[in-house]
């Protein structure tokens, strides 16, 4: 599990260092630099799948994100023309990088590799790790299907385009984690499991995942019960955009293992807040069975669904992190400030900087004031 992270001249990050843990919640405004922490990942990952990170450098163009070129990668402000990355694990491994500038170039030159004899196995270098973009696939009548990135890869494709076949192909596998089981689900299954956790965003549902062999595309179907059995079968198109959004984030949680690496962002998009307060509890139970979520959020019912599941005892305060991100202005016009507020045992959190999910008080404060 990745424990902590030190980026040095990146964006707005021009030298933050943050504590990880097991349930890591990213917030702030937007252009504020939240999602820096979570691209700095996704390069490192992607350089070493097309393996330039330790011969050539840092790819900034590629599948998983694309800042485009160094100019638009340094902080504007650096001190140094430099990017430096320091990694560190909890079984004790450490990785740093420093990389070069070259602002024309969407490759950034690697300078430095310690240790030099760095075993990439770690779950961000490996199978074990998961991504989900804010950008996730729709309702649509077809998904793409693809062998190699559900049995070699484990992944539901960065915006979740692969659900459908994943679920086909494993949805008769019993969960790893056992604490994950829903108690109303009819068996251990990865696909009744699916619909007892969905059925806590839409009551009663069931999905039917299938393939089609003859045009190499997979479909999903969803029926919900009621008095005298299910309904018919719908379309993914006819029964609203959240269901579909949903669920790649719900299927990569319940397959997850322990060491684990579940990369979401905006878990809640187009959520009940219901719903969102159940993908954050099971996000935690994951969270607190070995898998390493990072979640990155706007989202005030899904904080507020963490620390349900903390006071409730799903999940440990101590492996739970709030990162805050905010520029301020006495730190010049890039650089931000990252504020990490904690969660104690009821709850409740040390502190709440302004802008931190405080706009339904702000909003109360004005209606009062009226």
């Amino acid at each position: 599990m990745l424990q902590s992270i030190r980026i040095q001249n990146y964006k707005a990050l021009k030298d933050v260092d943050m504590m990880l843990s097991n349930f890591v919640l990213v917030s702030g405004l937007n252009n504020a630099g939240k999602s820096s922490l979570i691209q700095v990942l996704l390069l490192l990952r992607q350089s070493h799948e097309k393996k330039v990170l330790t011969s050539k450098g840092l790819l900034l163009k590629g599948d998983y994100v694309s800042v485009g070129k160094g100019m638009d990668a340094l902080t504007k402000d650096a001190e140094e023309e430099r990017f430096r990355f320091v990694l560190d694990w909890e079984n004790g491994d450490s990785l740093e990088m420093e990389f070069g500038y070259d602002g024309a170039s969407n490759l950034q030159p690697i300078e430095i590799v310690r240790p030099e004899d760095f075993d990439f196995s770690q779950a961000l270098f490996s199978n074990r790790f998961k991504y989900l973009s804010a950008e996730r696939t729709g309702p649509k009548s077809t998904y793409p299907v693809s062998e190699y990135d559900i049995e070699d890869l484990e992944s539901l494709g960065i915006n979740g385009e692969y659900t459908a076949h994943f679920l086909f192909a494993k949805g008769s596998r019993p969960l790893s984690i056992a604490k994950l089981k829903h108690e109303n689900a009819r068996s251990d299954e990865l696909l009744a499991q699916l619909d007892a956790w969905m059925s806590e965003i839409a009551p009663g549902i069931r999905v039917t995942p299938n393939v089609i062999r003859d045009i190499d595309q997979a479909s999903l179907h969803y029926q919900f019960e009621t008095a005298a059995g299910y309904t018919e079968k719908f379309r993914p198109e006819n029964v609203g955009f959240g269901l579909t959004y949903v669920l790649p984030v719900v299927t990569s949680i319940l397959a997850s293992k322990k060491g684990d690496l579940v990369i979401v962002e905006n878990p809640e998009a187009h959520l009940h807040p219901a719903g969102q307060t159940a993908v954050a509890k099971l996000m935690a139970l994951a969270a607190e069975n070995g898998v390493q979520v990072i979640a990155e959020t706007h989202s005030d019912h899904f904080l507020n669904g963490l620390r349900v599941a903390v006071a409730q005892g799903k999940i440990k305060p101590e492996n739970t992190s709030l990162f805050y991100f905010a520029k301020k202005p006495e730190f010049g016009d890039y650089a931000v400030d990252v504020t990490n507020p904690f969660v104690d045992g009821d709850g409740r959190i040390d502190e709440w900087p302004a802008g931190f999910f405080d706009e339904w008080d702000v909003n109360l404060d004005k209606l009062l004031g009226q």
